[in-house]
């Protein structure tokens, strides 16, 4: 079954990433975003087949994240 999510915000110019959503059943928090620098993705630990990570502004959290 799909999650049903809403979108938290962005601090992104034109809706691109990172943006954050909220399950609305979970309360679980999602970012959507991309990683592409090589270095950075090379330095994760016992990634998955098809993981990155996401860069998420300070401010994004600050602004968006749930404060409960």
């Amino acid at each position: 079954m799909a999650r049903r999510l809403r979108m938290l915000g962005t601090t992104s110019d034109e809706g691109k990433c990172p943006t954050l959503y909220e399950d609305l059943d979970t309360g679980e928090v999602l970012v959507q975003g991309l990683l592409a620098d090589p270095d950075d993705i090379a330095q994760m630990v016992h990634p998955l087949s098809g993981e990155s990570m996401v860069v998420i502004p300070r401010e994004l959290l600050t602004r968006f994240a749930p404060k409960e």
